[in-house]
């Protein structure tokens, strides 16, 4: 594995991570048990984040990129 495929391959993991605690923010505040389902089941909370847009859209912005670094890490 080259540097490049590393450097991007841990830079998407890095937003994937910090999409998913911020949505477990965004989830807190607007109910427990939103969060609470968003931290066990980790899919769940990227569909609240695409049902409250307003609130989690950014967090839905910073997986997508997460998600595009890791796919071209892996192409």
């Amino acid at each position: 594995m080259d540097p490049l495929t590393s450097v991007l391959l841990l830079g998407g993991a890095v937003l994937l991570a910090g999409s998913w605690i911020l949505l477990i923010i965004a989830a807190t505040a607007e109910d427990f048990t939103w969060a609470l389902c968003s931290v066990f089941l980790p899919p769940l909370a990227y569909f609240y984040g695409l049902f409250q847009w307003d609130k989690a859209g950014d967090a839905i912005k910073m997986a997508v990129l997460g998600l595009i670094l890791v796919g071209v890490a892996l192409a």
